[in-house]
């Protein structure tokens, strides 16, 4: 159960915390859905799941590697049990035989999920620097919904399961 985490109150510190502990969890995610859905063959969900893990890996060393650089080693007061889902999918979302758009589709709410976080939180929040840092993350999240739109047409616009005649049991006659 998550500890309830007032953002009005986070120094700028605390704001970095949070954002590569919302990273890694989103990043997580992903890597479960992989790991539960299971490859298939290049350009499946599992494929695009992938790809979403490494951009969250990615963003989140960014973030981190800024903290770092402003506040060394000091140790973090926020912890992953103050965040749940924030950016991170649904674990419900994935189903066997996905499509691929269908996971693009599960990654856009992620994102919007995201963008709606960090809009929301704004009004509320105080110190200066942490509020550039959310709408600088805010407007990160609305770039991502730009590229995966900008990808939608590389997938069929099609939720229906992702089906081989070889992934379908035959009964015996």
């Amino acid at each position: 159960m998550a500890t309830q985490l007032d953002v009005s109150k986070l120094n700028l510190q605390d704001a970095l915390d949070l954002a590569v502990l919302i990273e890694k969890e989103a990043e997580e995610r992903y890597l479960l859905f992989v790991a539960q859905l299971g490859e298939r063959y290049r350009g499946d969900a599992t494929d695009f799941f992938s790809m979403m893990a490494r951009n969250e890996q990615r963003h989140g060393t960014e973030l981190a590697q800024k903290r770092r650089a402003l506040f060394g080693d000091a140790p973090a007061r926020v912890t992953a049990d103050m965040i749940e889902d924030i950016e991170a999918p649904d674990t419900g979302k994935p189903r066997p035989f996905m499509s691929p758009r269908h996971a693009l589709n599960v990654a856009m709410e992620s994102e919007v999920k995201a963008y709606d976080f960090f809009d929301q939180t704004l009004p509320g929040i105080q110190d200066q620097a942490v509020r550039k840092l959310f709408e600088e993350l805010r407007d990160e999240e609305k770039e991502h919904q730009r590229l995966l739109t900008e990808q939608m047409p590389k997938y069929p616009d099609t939720l229906e399961p992702d089906v081989d005649a070889e992934d379908v049991d035959t009964p015996a006659l």
